[in-house]
C-alpha cells in the first residue's frame, strides 16, 4: 500500500533556467496550507508554494510542469484526472493518505477547486489544497503539554496569578492566589467570577479606586501597569498587570500579586537605621540632608531663610582618651539632651560626626542664630559628673545662612565648618557666622585657581594609584586613579585644596575630564599586557551634568582600548537627587556602555533607598569618616552595619575607604565588607611602582 501512495522522486536534477514569475504566486503565497494550481488542458503544475513543497518533500523546481496525477497517486487520484472534463472542471473533497519524505503516513485533507478565467488567464486552471491533519494531533497534544507547563510553571511561583480574558472571565489561577485574597478554591471553581471579583473588591481598603483602576487596566488591552494594594486583613500587595498575547493578539491579562508586608516593615527598619544615629538616637547626617533640602525647597517658595548650625565639642578626645570610650558615648548622650533643650518647635538636630552634631533652625536670621548659638555655648558649658569625674565640657560653633551661604547641605556644611574651624583657631568655647572671602583670601583664591590651569596645560597635574584589596583573599582586585599636583612656586597642593576651587569655578570639568582620560588610557596599557586592572575614577556633579558626558565616556574608551567593564565610574550622592529622571537616564546610558557604577563617601550625602533601589548602581564606598572610629566607636559602627546591610538587601558590594588598622579591616571583614582600600595596604602610589609591587602578568596559554 505504501508503494502505491509514495512518489518516485528524482535525486538528481539538472540546472533549469530561470523561470518567469507565475501570476499564481500571490495567491498562493497567501494561502497557509500546501497548496497548487494545476493546468486543465496539460493537467500539469503551474505553480506551487512553500507549505506544498515542505509536505511534499520536493522543490518547487522539480514539481513545476509535473503532472497533477503524479503528486497524489491514489486510485481516486488518478480517476479523477483521467475522467476529468476539460470543458466541466469539478470539484474533489476527501480524505486520504500521503508518505512523507521521512517515511511516516500523513492523513491530509484535500480539495481541489476550479480557478475563475479572466482576461490575463484565459486557459482553466484548478487550484489544489491539502491540510495535514496528523499536525491538529500534534497541536492538541502540544497544546494539553503546555497547559501542564503553565500549570506547574503557576504553582512553582512565590506571586499570586490570575489569568483572565479580555471580558474578565478567569480562565486560571495558583494556590497562592487564593492564600493570599483568602478566597475559597471552591468560589474560583465554581465559575462564579463575579462573586471572585466582589471578594477581591471587598478586601481592599479602598474599593472605588480599586475598582475604577481595575476598569481603566480592562479597557486598555495593551496596557502594563503596576501598583500598591492595601487589604483589610493588613496586607500590602503589588499588584502586576500584563496583557495576555496569543497569535499576536491581547487574548486576555494576567495579573500578577506580590505580598510586600514583610519587605516593607524590612524597608522601614533598614531606612530607620540610615536615617538614625544608633548611639543618641538622633537624626544622622543623610536625614538631616533631607531636611535641609526640604527647607531649601520651601525657602525658594517663600523666600523665607534658615540658619546651619555646627557644634563641634572642644577637647572631646581627651574624654576618650582618660575616661574610656564608655564614658565618652554618655558624655555625647547627654550633650545631645542639653542640645534638644535649647530647641523650639520646629527645629530640628542631628549627629553628623563623632563629636560633631548640627541643628537646622527654620526663619532664623544672623541674630536670631547668635542667640541660638550663645543659648548653646551656656547648655553644652555646664558642669558634668561622669563615672566619678568632675569636668566642664566647651564647644565650638560655625553657623551658615541659607540662602546667603548656599542652599544645599554640601555647602552649607562647609560654610558652617570653616567657621567653626576659625572659632577653634582662635581660642575655641565661641561661635562664629560664616563670611563670604575677605580681600587677602580672594586674592589666594585668584592666585590659585590661575595656577591650577597653568598646571593642566603645563603637564604638572599626575595621577596616583590606590590599590583596592580583596578583604577574604587579600588580593589586589582594582585601584582608583588620584590626582596629584606639585606646583613649582606653591609646593604640593593637596586636592582639599585646589578641588573646591576648580568645582567652584567650573573647572573641574577640564580637570575630570583628563583624570577620566589618562586613567583609561594607563589601564588599557595594563590589559594589553596581560595584567588587567579595573580602575576607578571620581566624577563631580558638575562633570556629570554635561550633556555630552556620556558621549565623552563612549568615546574615550573607544580610543583608549580599554574593555568598559575595567572602567568604574564613581559617583557623590547628590548626583542622584538634584534631578532625578535625568541622572537614571545618563546612569543607564552608562550601564549600557558596559562601564561600571559606584556611590563615593556613601553616607555622608542625601541619597535613600528610592533612588538606590532605581539607579544601576554596582558598589557603595563607606566614607573614610565612618571607618575612622572602628571598632570602638558604637555610632560608627552602627553606621557601617546599617550601610552594609542595606547594600545586602539591594544586592550591591561594598567598599570601604581610609583603612589604616588592623582592628578596622578585621571589624570590615567579620560584618561582611567585600572590600578595602587605605594605608593599611598602600597608598596612592605613581603607575610604574603599582606596577612593580602589585601587578603580576597573567600565565602565558598553555600550548602557547
Amino acid at each position: 500500500m505504501h508503494r502505491a501512495l509514495t512518489r518516485v522522486l528524482p535525486r538528481v536534477v539538472s540546472p533549469l533556467p530561470p523561470r518567469p514569475p507565475s501570476p499564481w504566486t500571490a495567491l498562493l503565497d497567501g494561502l497557509p496550507l500546501a497548496a497548487w494550481v494545476v493546468e486543465l488542458h496539460g493537467r500539469s503544475i503551474v505553480a506551487v508554494n512553500a507549505p506544498a513543497c515542505e509536505l511534499l518533500g520536493r522543490s518547487a523546481a522539480e514539481l513545476l510542469d509535473s503532472a497533477a496525477a503524479t503528486l497524489l497517486a491514489t486510485p481516486e487520484d488518478l480517476s479523477y484526472w483521467e475522467t476529468l472534463d476539460d470543458e466541466g472542471p469539478g470539484s474533489l473533497h476527501s480524505h486520504t493518505v500521503l508518505c512523507a519524505p521521512d517515511g511516516r503516513l500523513l492523513h491530509v485533507e484535500r480539495w481541489i477547486r476550479p480557478l475563475p478565467p479572466d482576461a490575463a488567464q484565459p486557459a482553466r486552471h484548478l487550484l489544489v489544497t491539502l491540510r495535514d491533519r496528523s499536525t491538529e494531533q500534534q497541536a492538541a497534544e502540544a497544546h494539553e503539554a503546555a497547559a501542564a507547563e503553565l500549570r506547574a510553571t503557576l504553582e512553582s511561583t512565590a506571586d499570586g496569578i490570575l489569568v483572565t480574558d479580555l471580558a474578565g472571565r478567569i480562565r486560571s489561577f495558583n494556590r497562592r492566589f487564593t492564600q493570599i485574597w483568602g478566597i475559597p478554591e471552591a468560589l474560583l471553581e465554581s465559575a462564579d467570577d463575579a462573586k471572585v471579583h466582589d471578594w477581591m473588591r471587598r478586601s481592599v481598603i479602598d474599593p472605588e479606586t480599586y475598582q475604577r483602576r481595575l476598569a481603566a487596566i480592562q479597557d486598555a488591552a495593551l496596557l502594563s501597569s503596576t501598583e500598591q494594594l492595601q487589604l483589610h486583613a493588613g496586607q500590602m500587595l503589588e499588584r502586576v498587570s500584563r496583557p495576555l498575547w496569543q497569535r499576536g493578539r491581547p487574548a486576555g491579562r494576567v495579573y500578577s500579586y506580590r505580598d510586600l508586608t514583610r519587605q516593607r516593615a524590612a524597608d522601614q527598619r533598614i531606612d530607620e537605621l540610615t536615617h538614625t544615629d544608633a548611639l543618641t538616637g538622633l537624626p544622622n547626617r543623610r536625614r538631616l540632608a533631607e531636611l535641609v533640602l526640604e527647607a531649601a525647597v520651601k525657602s525658594r517658595r517663600t523666600g523665607d531663610g534658615f540658619a546651619l548650625l555646627l557644634v563641634d565639642l572642644d577637647r572631646f578626645r581627651q574624654i576618650n582618651d582618660s575616661l574610656g570610650h564608655g564614658v565618652g558615648d554618655e558624655v555625647l548622650r547627654t550633650v545631645a539632651c542639653r542640645l534638644q533643650g535649647c530647641l523650639r518647635a520646629g527645629d530640628d538636630i542631628a549627629r553628623v560626626g563623632g563629636d560633631q552634631f548640627a541643628l537646622l533652625v527654620p526663619g532664623a536670621d544672623a541674630a536670631a542664630a547668635e542667640t541660638l548659638a550663645r543659648r548653646l555655648l551656656n547648655a553644652v558649658g555646664q558642669a558634668s559628673s561622669l563615672d566619678g569625674a568632675q569636668f566642664t565640657l566647651t564647644c565650638s560653633i560655625g553657623v551658615a545662612l541659607c540662602p546667603q551661604h548656599g542652599r544645599s547641605i554640601d555647602e552649607l556644611l562647609r560654610q558652617a565648618e570653616a567657621a567653626m574651624r576659625a572659632v577653634k583657631d582662635a581660642g575655641r568655647a565661641n561661635y562664629r557666622v560664616h563670611h563670604p572671602l575677605v580681600q587677602g583670601d580672594l586674592r589666594q583664591y585668584m592666585r590659585l585657581d590661575h595656577a591650577m590651569r597653568q598646571a593642566l596645560v603645563s603637564g604638572r597635574l599626575r595621577l596616583n594609584y590606590q590599590p583596592q584589596v580583596d578583604l577574604a583573599s587579600g588580593e589586589v582586585v582594582g585601584c582608583e586613579a588620584l590626582i596629584r599636583w606639585r606646583d613649582p612656586e606653591l609646593g604640593e597642593v593637596s586636592p582639599g585644596q585646589f578641588i573646591p576651587v576648580a568645582e567652584e569655578t567650573g573647572f573641574i570639568v577640564a580637570i575630570g575630564d583628563w583624570v577620566l582620560s589618562q586613567a583609561m588610557r594607563q589601564a588599557a596599557l595594563w590589559h594589553e599586557r596581560g595584567t588587567p586592572m579595573p580602575i576607578a575614577v571620581n566624577v563631580s556633579a558638575l562633570q556629570f551634568q554635561q550633556a555630552q558626558f556620556t558621549d565623552r565616556v563612549a568615546s574615550m574608551l573607544a580610543v583608549s582600548g580599554l574593555p568598559a567593564h575595567l572602567l568604574e565610574l564613581e559617583l557623590t550622592e547628590s548626583i542622584l537627587v538634584r534631578d532625578a529622571d535625568e541622572a537614571l537616564h545618563r546612569l543607564q546610558a552608562l550601564a549600557r556602555l558596559g562601564v561600571q557604577l559606584s556611590i563615593d563617601d556613601f553616607g555622608t550625602g542625601y541619597s535613600s533607598l528610592a533612588y538606590l533601589k532605581r539607579f544601576p548602581i554596582r558598589k557603595l564606598k563607606i566614607d573614610r569618616s565612618f571607618v575612622r572610629g572602628l571598632p570602638d566607636d558604637d555610632s560608627d559602627a552602627g553606621i557601617v552595619r546599617a550601610i552594609l546591610q542595606m547594600a545586602r538587601a539591594l544586592g550591591m558590594q561594598v567598599i570601604a575607604e581610609g583603612v589604616e588598622t588592623e582592628p578596622q579591616r578585621a571589624f570590615l571583614q567579620a560584618e561582611g565588607c567585600v572590600q578595602f582600600q587605605g594605608f593599611l595596604f598602600s597608598p596612592a602610589i605613581d603607575a610604574l611602582s603599582f606596577e612593580h609591587r602589585l601587578l603580576r602578568p597573567a600565565p602565558p596559554a598553555r600550548g602557547a
